[in-house]
């Protein structure tokens, strides 16, 4: 292993271009888990010890929970990292939803690669799946709404193109993937700057073309940063009614999104505001993964 990560094969990487993922970036990411569980010397030293080398199995991924799946091909990519005589055919698709003891994959070849593989790849489809099952359930509250539901930046280091395609695959909304990507005046930066005018001012002056998005916690605030020219609001932490006046006074001059302390048992009345997204950091940050297993063909 050199670092430079896994290069996935042709036919995964297609899968993967069309699902949204960069093939390469996947590569890296495998590499990087890969080598976490081998270690340098990339050895299983139980599966070497106790399954003789030609010993080849069938084996079932299986839903151990009811849940949304999302992460197949990245798991797929897994197994024929560790080995390209493992045959991977998927059983269902990314963004389904799946019942406990659903088939979602079968691997069939090499034993040892078989189990070799087995946690690297479960550790990312259960997360994955994980945070597409959560981001479904929120999808399902603003059902009827007009809302949709945002991730955030608050994801796991090194995973985040990941688990903002699970979030994609919940039925959810993704905003900025990064720093570079777009701008957004926060509390902070408009205390460093001087206020909301000169901070978003000074940002179109060095960045003509890139997206501006300004934080506000008050409608004085929200009109301030819309006289300034921006076109997508974040509400911190108001309560429905101060949204709902700011939403009337705003109209369809920017965007509007809800964004912190929200929880499943508010969506819908966040969203009957008007809003146009609800921001949930939860989605990455606090996802339970969903149960998923590998088990040998007996």
């Amino acid at each position: 292993m050199d670092g430079r990560g896994v290069t996935v094969n042709e036919f995964r990487a297609r899968r993967l271009a069309t699902l949204g993922l960069d093939p390469a970036e996947v590569g890296r990411i495998v590499e990087l888990a890969l080598a976490e569980d081998l270690g340098p010397r990339r050895q299983d030293v139980t599966s070497e010890a106790t399954i003789p080398a030609g010993q080849r199995d069938v084996a079932e991924v299986v839903a151990r929970a009811d849940g949304v799946v999302a992460g197949l091909d990245v798991a797929a990519a897994v197994f024929e990292a560790v080995d390209a005589e493992l045959v991977v055919e998927l059983s269902a698709d990314d963004g389904a939803h799946v019942s406990r003891g659903d088939v979602l994959a079968v691997v069939s070849g090499p034993t040892r690669a078989l189990l070799t593989a087995e946690r690297t790849a479960l550790n990312l489809l259960c997360r994955m799946s994980g945070v597409a099952t959560h981001t479904s359930a929120w999808t399902r509250e603003l059902a009827g709404s007009k809302a949709q539901v945002l991730d955030t930046r608050k994801t796991t280091p090194g995973l985040r193109s990941l688990e903002k395609y699970a979030v994609r695959a919940g039925g959810g909304a993704n905003k900025r993937m990064g720093l570079y990507d777009e701008a957004m005046i926060k509390d902070n930066h408009k205390l460093a700057a001087g206020g909301v005018a000169a901070a978003f001012r000074r940002i179109r002056e060095a960045s003509p073309g890139v997206t501006i998005q300004v934080e506000v916690t008050t409608l004085d605030e929200a009109l301030e940063a819309v006289e300034a020219g921006a076109d997508f609001l974040l509400c911190d932490n108001m309560a429905p009614p101060l949204l709902s006046r700011i939403v009337a006074a705003v109209g369809d001059r920017a965007q509007l999104e809800a964004t912190g302390n929200l929880t499943l048992n508010t969506a819908a009345a966040y969203a009957a505001t008007g809003v146009d997204y609800l921001s949930v950091g939860a989605l990455t940050h606090s996802s339970p993964i969903l149960d998923i297993a590998l088990d040998l063909r007996s």
